[in-house]
């Protein structure tokens, strides 16, 4: 530990008397320095024994030693020593007054030690508490590095709240809480996740400090990784602030961690090659050769029901796909779910297991996105939650390239009506009759009909309205033309100039078909 003024006392050889301020006498000392300006002041830094022989001071005058005594202790100066026998014989009784009235230290030093003995002392003290320091550093560091070899981060955790006399927490991409050490520490940790998800928005490395009556203790968080957005965080909480030991052992784990979650990149990347192989040959119909590349990785996903996800950025700017495969990759570790995500140019494609923890983070992160926009529509979106999604049915694998047809249907749709995500089951379960309001669709059936609306302005006769009838009564005569009040063959003779005006004959499902939708997306207006 640092010197302080009980060691310099103590210390044998320098023979100092205590005057006054007996009970603050466990005060760090940070240097020891000598000054006989009648206002040193200016000069000091906090944490000093001041060393005086009072050669431009009225020491006996009260008033001087009041305001002398009070501005140095407004300083942070941590004590006086006092020189008798060059100036003054005896310590003046105004000075020793004035210091136990500040609750100043006052240290007497007598003749035959000199303050350079005081400085040296001083100095040897503070070297020598700095290589304890040290060294104590460097023991840290060879054991966190062998627990981090031997357990993982896990022993790492343990082995630094051990250091530092308090608890860690490691935190993955998403903000989520991945191990603690001691254990008790899970809920102390939980309580920082908006403070570490504040970290995750700095370039990395980014640190800053936890504390106030919310909290039990300090809590430092850390930013792991080196890339532009932090991999993990750290956070160290203890009950007072970090020595340089301890400051030592922090470094450390931050430097093994974040060799962890690099090392973790380069896997993950390898990783993620091997995720596309996979997905090409399920795209190509060759769901056995992709189950023997897979192996342990990503066979698991392959025996069960999975869905396809295909994501693309809503905009031209910015990279919006990044929190979605942080949310999704993160969640699936999580619940130890295999999870295979693809960058596929600039759309994301990624393959969870249904009904899943990594379906449920997707869902989720949509719905975020959606709900911030219905919440705040005077809002414009960023770049980094422009995003359209789509989901598959759930599939096996033989059906994996069927599967990824249908996400991307849903993804045109989910572009189309303003939404950031649709899955293919709401398609198949909702309407077709919502897609005839895209405005081809009625540039198409303004085009088709127009002869037709253009014949009945005339007044010749009611062709949009008999076509709309006889195609509701699926081409049954009798029972359109009694919609329409009219004889079965005043029907027939409309119909005839509905097919002598569009040139196509009404017998054909095609020209029925289309003639139907065009009166949708009209009447739809």
């Amino acid at each position: 530990m640092p010197p302080t003024l009980a060691s310099l006392v103590h210390h044998s050889a320098l023979k100092l008397t205590v005057r006054a301020g007996e009970d603050r006498l466990d005060v760090p000392v940070r240097w020891a320095h000598v000054s006989e300006l009648a206002d040193p002041v200016p000069y000091m830094e906090g944490g000093e024994l001041l060393l005086i022989t009072a050669l431009k001071l009225d020491a006996e005058d009260p008033e001087a030693m009041r305001r002398y005594v009070k501005r140095l202790a407004g300083a942070g100066v941590v004590g006086l020593g006092f020189a008798v026998g060059v100036n003054y014989e005896e310590t003046p009784k105004a000075l020793v007054d004035a210091a136990g009235k500040e609750g100043l230290p006052l240290l007497e030093v007598p003749r035959r030690t000199p303050f350079l003995a005081i400085s040296k002392a001083v100095s040897a003290a503070i070297a020598a508490d700095q290589y304890r320091a040290v060294t104590a550093g460097f023991a840290a560091q060879r054991e966190l590095t062998k627990q981090a070899l031997t357990d993982g981060p896990e022993g790492l955790l343990s082995a630094l709240a051990s250091q530092v006399d308090g608890w860690a927490a490691l935190y993955d991409a998403s903000g989520a809480v991945v191990a603690t050490a001691p254990e008790w520490a899970g809920r102390r940790a939980a309580k920082l996740t908006a403070d570490v998800e504040r970290l995750r928005e700095r370039p990395a490395p980014a640190s800053s400090v936890v504390g106030g009556p919310e909290h039990e203790d300090r809590v430092e968080l850390h930013s792991l990784g080196t890339g532009r957005r932090p991999r993990a965080a750290l956070a160290v909480g203890t009950a007072a602030a970090l020595g340089t030991a301890e400051r030592y052992a922090v470094h450390s784990a931050i430097a093994l961690l974040t060799l962890t979650t690099e090392r973790s990149r380069s896997l993950h990347a390898a990783e993620q090659r091997l995720g596309a192989a996979v997905l090409r040959m399920l795209l190509a119909g060759e769901p056995d050769h992709a189950r023997t590349v897979a192996g342990d990785l990503y066979g698991g996903l392959l025996d069960a029901p999975f869905r396809v996800i295909v994501a693309e950025p809503a905009t031209a700017n910015g990279d919006p796909l990044a929190g979605l495969a942080e949310a999704i990759e993160s969640a699936g570790a999580r619940s130890g779910e295999a999870v295979l995500v693809v960058p596929e140019g600039e759309r994301l494609v990624a393959l969870a297991a249904d009904g899943g923890a990594a379906v449920e983070a997707c869902a989720a992160y949509a719905a975020a996105l959606e709900a911030a926009r219905t919440n705040a529509p005077e809002q414009p979106l960023t770049d980094e939650n422009e995003l359209v999604v789509g989901l598959s049915a759930p599939v096996g694998p033989i059906a994996a390239a069927a599967a990824y047809k249908q996400a991307e249907q849903a993804l045109s749709v989910a572009r189309r009506r303003g939404r950031v995500a649709v899955e293919h089951e709401q398609l198949a379960a909702g309407s077709v009759l919502p897609l005839l309001a895209d405005d081809a669709v009625k540039a198409f059936a303004d085009g088709l009909l127009r002869p037709l609306y253009e014949h009945d302005a005339t007044g010749r006769g009611d062709l949009v309205a008999s076509l709309r009838a006889w195609l509701s009564r699926h081409g049954q005569w009798d029972a359109a033309a009694a919609d329409l009040g009219v004889h079965r063959h005043t029907l027939r003779y409309r119909m005839r100039r509905v097919e002598e005006i569009l040139g196509r004959s009404l017998d054909d499902p095609d020209t029925r078909m289309e003639l139907w939708l065009a009166l949708k997306a009209t009447s739809a207006e």
